[in-house]
């Protein structure tokens, strides 16, 4: 008398048999398992994994772009691949999705510290170069470009100009494209950084501070706009513009500000000791960079 284990296990067996034939009826699910060569009593095995396989191969081919994907893991197919006699079942990048890695792959040269992560998704080619007033920075951003090398490093830009106008989209573009030739960069929204770091002494200030002072290529976006103190001024700025200028390092600023007043702004009081120590930031940010204001209409309409 069979023993009841033999009994189930043939059930089972019948039961895989069925299901797996049931499978086989879609003859390109009998070409995609059978294409693995491995032997039928295996596959008979991980049908139901198979079948899994199968589907998210389907939802890849009928796939136009990532946003659609019907996987269970977006950007990723559950593959079968063959071990000897066995097969192993993985996740494996869809070709879109390795081709999204490969285009952004520069954005790991990238810093981007209290602004929006999109800003990284900025670029040259989607600039408004039929609006008039742009061509002098892009004119800037052309020559910047050609004459960056490891040896010599050209002045960096004070971008002043009318809310809205696209300083901070502009400089991103140029720092996006420089990312992709290798060089890193920070793009810091300056009045937010400046209230995350006054709150991270006790933890990581150090650390933020010198990335920022040191960062091959550095944006302080909208500075004037923050609540200006003794302690940004000589204590963060300061300190941050002395190395940069020392270490030749292209330093960029957006400002709805220009240089007369921003340097206002600086000063904090009408104190002779505040003027001059505004004076000696607006000097360094001059020794940094060039100035070039831009007057555009609001995109932020």
């Amino acid at each position: 008398m069979k023993s009841i284990n033999n009994v189930i296990e043939q059930a089972d067996d019948v039961a895989l048999t069925h299901s797996f034939q049931d499978a086989c009826s879609n003859k390109e699910f009998y070409d995609y398992a059978f294409s693995l060569n491995v032997n039928e009593e295996v596959l008979k095995k991980y049908t139901s994994r198979l079948e899994d396989c199968f589907d998210e191969y389907k939802n890849c081919q009928n796939c136009q772009n990532l946003s659609e994907c019907k996987n269970k893991v977006q950007g990723y197919k559950y593959t079968p691949e063959k071990d000897h006699e066995l097969i192993n079942f993985s996740y494996v990048a869809c070709k879109k999705l390795e081709k999204k890695l490969h285009d952004t792959a520069y954005q790991a040269n990238i810093e981007v510290f209290e602004m929006p992560k999109d800003i990284k998704e900025a670029t040259l080619k989607n600039l408004y170069k039929d609006d008039k007033a742009r061509l002098p920075v892009i004119k800037y951003f052309k020559e910047f470009i050609d004459n960056y090398s490891n040896e010599e490093k050209p002045k960096g830009l004070y971008l002043t100009g009318s809310f809205g106008s696209g300083k901070t989209y502009l400089v991103a573009a140029l720092f996006n494209e420089m990312a992709k030739k290798g060089v890193k960069s920070a793009l810091i929204y300056y009045p937010e950084f400046l209230r995350s770091l006054k709150s991270s002494f006790q933890s990581n200030y150090n650390e933020k501070f010198d990335y920022i002072k040191k960062a091959p290529l550095l944006l302080l976006d909208d500075i004037g706009a923050e609540n200006c103190s003794a302690w940004s001024r000589d204590e963060v700025l300061g300190p941050i513009l002395q190395y940069r200028m020392e270490s030749h390092l292209p330093t960029f600023f957006t400002s709805n500000l220009t240089m007369d007043e921003l340097e206002t702004a600086l000063a904090i009081t009408s104190s002779p000791a505040d003027k001059v120590k505004a004076r000696r930031i607006i000097e360094r940010i001059k020794q940094l960079t060039i100035t070039i204001e831009l007057i555009s209409k609001n995109r932020r309409q």
